[in-house]
């Protein structure tokens, strides 16, 4: 079961292959011309990189939700002390809030593939009207073994039509080496 245990456990160990120890550059590239003043929610962080580098860049309306106390322990080291970022520990799904934009960076795929209704959902919830789910998502095979698990453009465009417009699901140009050719980019407008 990928609960609370499990994440924690992964942390502990030392068991993330899927953190790069920096933001994904197709999400920088894309958040470097936003508005300063949006808010911003990264469900499932990890260490999160992509918060850091937000605030850096003079962000201030950032929040991370993570299930593992220990990543959010991590994540927090990893910035200064007097980080702006609000740390969150909890559940996605039980999260309330409106924000402007919401940015997915390896969350979706770590869900196993039965709550994907329920992640589209919850975050047409947690959108503002005219807010934006952008990241990324992976291009291959859908498998019940995971996390990671994958995904093919039809699937994501028939769980995301009627709830979001699709304004980008296209093969990302900018991924790091080792995923390239194996993730869509994904920009959803509420």
């Amino acid at each position: 079961m990928l609960d609370q245990n499990y994440w924690e456990n992964r942390y502990l160990e030392g068991s993330t292959p899927w953190d790069m120890g920096a933001p994904a550059p197709a999400l920088t590239a894309y958040l470097e011309d936003l508005d300063r003043n949006v808010s911003l929610l990264i469900p499932g962080a990890g260490r999160a990189w992509e918060a850091h580098w937000l605030e850096q860049k003079g962000f201030n309306s950032i929040k991370v939700i993570d299930l593992s106390p220990e990543a959010l322990e991590l994540a927090k080291a990893a910035g200064s002390s007097a980080s702006i970022i609000e740390w969150i520990e909890g559940d996605f799904f039980a999260h309330q809030g409106q924000y402007d934009y919401i940015v997915e960076q390896t969350f979706f795929c770590a869900l196993h593939p039965s709550l994907r209704p329920a992640y589209a959902a919850h975050m047409r919830r947690l959108l503002k009207p005219g807010g934006r789910l952008f990241g990324l998502l992976f291009n291959f095979p859908l498998t019940e073994m995971g996390p990671p698990f994958g995904g093919s453009e039809a699937e994501y465009r028939n769980l995301f039509e009627g709830l979001f417009k699709i304004k980008h699901l296209e093969p990302c140009y900018n991924s790091i080496k080792p995923r390239a050719g194996r993730e869509f980019f994904l920009e959803l407008i509420a």
